[in-house]
């Protein structure tokens, strides 16, 4: 019937469904003064998420954790968030070479609500509980996304993964919502109301792209995936890339394009193999050996084959 009422309304009490006064004028505006006032509410979402760098820290010391004791992260979300999920955990295999199941990402309504609403999907807890039940094993981390802090998916998953053993945390966009059950670090960022109230896919969404980048990047330095700042472990997949390997290879170690290219052939192809061997002086199966015992951290490498050389 038109105009009937859904069988379940819920309220959600957060700042970001509340009305922007800096925006209620907005659709009066010219082009360019949307732009304006669209880039202007943009601009405060860095230092909301600067306010939670400690809480970031935290999460990004139990993934660490949990990734070098042979476990996994896992990513769970709803709507933007679950896409923004999946969108870092496809990023990170060929940025950093990672294995692909390193970091899984749970998105509810499953890979049709990529790009279609699926109903009732978020709000279906038994549903986000069953799915971590299944994948997650003790030792994991799990990090839920969820803009309102209450999404019923997202909260039935992190609780069902502390029950298996896992270490939990929350990225929230509700900060006056309590800590729920079974999250050991919540990182509730403040973005305030949106430029279109409701509309989490902007700054809130913006804020939960941040956190995630900065989340998975911090991590795979702390595991040795990068040299000083270069993306030693990236995977050359086409053309570009190859050619930003020998680049990096070329930063790194101040090198002629020709030496660098010798090293990479006889290093098969492997950047962080070609750069110890550089930079150490010894061949490269000795350089490939370091890093094997190094869990592929070249510093650490490094520092082995000269301690040896001593």
């Amino acid at each position: 019937m038109v105009g009937a009422v859904p069988p379940q309304v819920v309220h959600v009490d957060s700042p970001t469904e509340q009305r922007n006064p800096r925006t209620t004028d907005i659709d009066q505006m010219s082009t360019a003064g949307i732009l304006t006032a669209i880039n202007a509410e943009d601009s405060r979402v860095p230092r909301a998420v600067h306010a939670v760098l400690p809480q970031l820290a935290t999460a990004v010391d139990y993934a660490t954790e949990a990734l070098r004791g042979g476990h996994r992260v896992h990513y769970v979300g709803a709507g933007t968030s679950g896409r923004l999920a999946v969108l870092d955990a496809a990023e990170l295999v060929p940025t950093f070479n990672v294995p692909p199941d390193w970091f899984v990402a749970h998105h509810a309504g499953g890979e049709r609500a990529l790009r279609h609403a699926v109903e009732n999907a978020e709000d279906d807890e038994s549903a986000g509980a069953a799915e971590l039940s299944s994948t997650v094993a003790a030792g994991d981390f799990v990090l839920g996304l969820t803009a309102s802090g209450r999404t019923p998916y997202v909260l039935g998953a992190v609780q069902a993964a502390k029950r298996r053993g896992a270490r939990t945390g929350l990225v929230s966009g509700n900060p006056g919502a309590p800590k729920p059950p079974g999250v050991d670090v919540l990182i509730a960022v403040d973005t305030g109301p949106e430029t279109i109230a409701g509309s989490t896919r902007m700054k809130a969404g913006t804020a939960q792209k941040i956190v995630l980048t900065a989340f998975s990047t911090a991590t795979m330095v702390k595991l040795g995936r990068t040299y000083s700042n270069l993306m030693v472990s990236m995977r050359a997949t086409n053309a570009k890339l190859r050619g930003r390997t020998l680049r990096i290879l070329q930063e790194a170690t101040g090198l002629s394009a020709q030496d660098c290219d010798e090293a990479l052939t006889k290093a098969d192809g492997d950047l962080k193999v070609a750069l110890v061997h550089l930079l150490s002086g010894v061949d490269v199966a000795a350089a490939g050996k370091a890093l094997a015992a190094t869990d592929g951290h070249v510093r650490k490498a490094l520092e082995s084959v000269r301690a040896r050389a001593s």
